[in-house]
């Protein structure tokens, strides 16, 4: 009887502990699977950061990199204009010195200046005055009276007054006014007339003074043979 009972005591006592080591065994499970899930996003979050941390240092460079791409291209541009503006004063030199040989190798008949001190082109202006066109009628009359076989050479000239580049277009307008006319009004063949302009580049006369750029706001037309 008494072994009996110790029986019974020992089953119920297991049976009253058994839940409860189950209970413990199963917190520890779910707690350690909550610190590996924690653990697993702690290293996903650093990776994640560390990816960003790469993207912006690649941000950087590539930043970094267009902005030296955008200085080559803007320097390149500068060097390409300077170049440009080169090759046209080249051209321009090689051009004047051409005309210049080709007049040396002609002799010159006469020349008629048309300038503002004998009431004809006015400061800044391109326009043939009538004083002017009197000059050229008169100069035509002598050519056609001679019956030489001639060229004529035609130079714009200005004063110092404003921008030397404005000067050179100035000085080209008054010359081209003057061949329009050649051509227009008496029939002298464009390839017997050549143009070309000095700006304010070979003044007969002081700038500094009102007489002096009168002077040389002019064109020289001068007829070879």
């Amino acid at each position: 009887m008494r072994n009996s009972l110790m029986t019974v005591g020992v089953i119920v006592t297991a049976l009253s502990v058994a839940p409860a080591c189950a209970t413990k065994k199963f917190v520890r499970t779910s707690v350690g699977e909550v610190n590996d899930k924690v653990t697993s996003q702690g290293k996903t979050l650093e990776e994640t950061q560390e990816r960003v941390r790469q993207a912006e240092g690649r941000i950087t460079e590539v930043d970094a990199k267009a902005a030296a791409a955008g200085d080559s291209a803007t320097k390149a541009n500068s060097a390409a204009a300077e170049a440009a503006n080169r090759a046209t004063e080249v051209g321009r030199t090689a051009e004047a010195r051409a005309v210049s040989i080709e007049g040396e190798m002609r002799k010159l008949i006469f020349e008629t200046v048309l300038s503002e001190d004998r009431g004809q082109f006015k400061l800044g202006k391109s326009v043939l005055p009538e004083d002017a066109t009197g000059a050229l009628d008169n100069m035509v009359s002598q050519l056609k009276a001679d019956k030489k076989n001639v060229w004529v050479e035609i130079e714009g000239h200005t004063d110092s007054t404003g921008d030397k580049l404005m000067n050179e277009k100035l000085g080209l307008a008054r010359a081209e006014a003057v061949k329009r006319y050649l051509y227009e009004r008496h029939q002298i063949p464009l390839h017997k007339i050549n143009v070309i302009s000095y700006g304010e580049e070979k003044p007969v006369a002081p700038n500094n003074t009102r007489d002096g750029r009168a002077q040389n706001r002019r064109v020289v037309i001068k007829v070879l043979a």
